[in-house]
């Protein structure tokens, strides 16, 4: 059954949808075009089928062998790590969704506060509409409900080729008070997009421009198609201090902007792409053989946590969770904790599975199998 977009929760800390843009899935007034756009692509992920088809995570294919004698307490399981100098109480997060109205910068917060409380990092949607309007600026700004975690502020790649340069950067980065800064890829949305921008020509050395210019660490990532190993590596070399793969078998946002289309022939076209992309465990080790050492997310069609597990066995150092948390954070904080704390579990059982007291040793494991 599809998502309920319209469910209220009781009392959090003014952060509940209004009830005006929460009356039907329909009825959320925008802001701005970006921000009517952003509470589009919100109901359809809650609401439509906007999965790949035919194309999968390829986690399926992996299997822990199970270790029936771990030698392990299970409460002194650890799950803290470090990314890009940053220490964390898991090596989890919460990927860039969205922002943009009063609608979805509820849910940043909510996200916010449940991503400080359980020691997760944070990823905010595309700054883009902040940085255009500046009376969307607090639908981003996330410090006040996340003062301790690290945060990533998003800007799509390609509006570098649109006039965006190092001062538009750094302005998404002070919106969301953000530690680091993602640049997303997501060449096919903008090609089905009806109001695209599909100018991707030279973009590496615009890139790179910002990765060396930026006074935070800059990354890049896909949106749901992945990033293989050769662009990871060219990626690594203009200056990139991290990559999330995103890689195919969740959301298909080929499929989000089919819903949105009034153009026949382009969502005819939409349907060819439904398997598009590179598996997200495909990517995590292509991308960890080019580079041992370069800052890596695992994140797309994460479903539990023992998909993290495999995500983190197989090189991320981050696993990366998006749309299963967009229902649970619209529907209410304790929801939203509970779903956290759900993965968390998964994931410390998984490693108590396998006798890994730590993510080094979890990181290291020989009991990864491919099926």
């Amino acid at each position: 059954m599809p998502y309920d977009a319209t469910r209220q929760s009781g009392a959090d800390h003014g952060k509940d949808l209004p009830a005006a843009e929460a009356s039907d899935k329909r009825s959320l007034l925008p802001t701005s075009k970006t921000g009517e756009r952003k509470i589009e692509h919100v109901r359809l992920c809650l609401n439509e089928e906007v999965g790949g088809v035919g194309v999968t995570t390829g986690f399926e294919h992996y299997r822990f062998q199970h270790n029936a004698l771990p030698e392990l307490n299970f409460d002194d399981i650890s799950l803290q790590t470090t990314f890009l100098d940053r220490k964390l109480r898991t090596p989890l997060l919460i990927s860039s969704m969205t922002g943009g109205s009063a609608a979805t910068g509820a849910i940043n917060a909510r996200l916010a506060a449940a991503a400080q409380r359980r020691g997760w990092a944070l990823g905010v949607g595309s700054v883009r509409a902040a940085v255009e309007r500046s009376e969307l600026t607090a639908t981003f700004y996330v410090r006040d409900q996340a003062p301790d975690i690290p945060v990533i502020a998003n800007i799509g790649a390609v509006q570098l080729s649109y006039g965006f340069g190092i001062e538009e950067c750094r302005r998404a980065v002070d919106i969301a008070g953000a530690d680091f800064l993602v640049l997303h890829l997501n060449g096919l949305q903008e090609v089905f997009q009806p109001e695209g921008n599909t100018g991707f020509a030279s973009l590496l050395s615009q890139i790179e421009k910002v990765c060396r210019a930026l006074e935070v660490p800059v990354g890049v990532k896909e949106v749901g198609w992945g990033i293989d190993g050769d662009a990871a590596a060219r990626l690594y070399n203009a200056g990139a201090a991290f990559i999330d793969v995103a890689g195919a078998g969740g959301t298909s946002w080929s499929q989000v902007e089919k819903f949105r289309s009034v153009d026949p022939i382009r969502r005819a076209a939409a349907e060819a792409f439904a398997d598009w992309g590179t598996p997200t465990a495909d990517c995590i080790t292509e991308v960890r053989a080019v580079s041992p050492q370069g800052a890596l997310i695992g994140s797309g069609g994460l479903k539990h946590g023992v998909d993290a597990a495999k995500a983190l066995a197989l090189g991320a150092d981050l696993a990366g969770f998006g749309r299963n948390l967009l229902g649970p954070a619209v529907d209410s904080e304790e929801a939203l904790d509970a779903a956290l704390a759900q993965v968390e579990l998964e994931l410390k059982i998984a490693m108590f599975g396998i006798g890994a007291p730590d993510l080094a040793t979890l990181r290291g494991t020989s009991r990864l199998i491919r099926k």
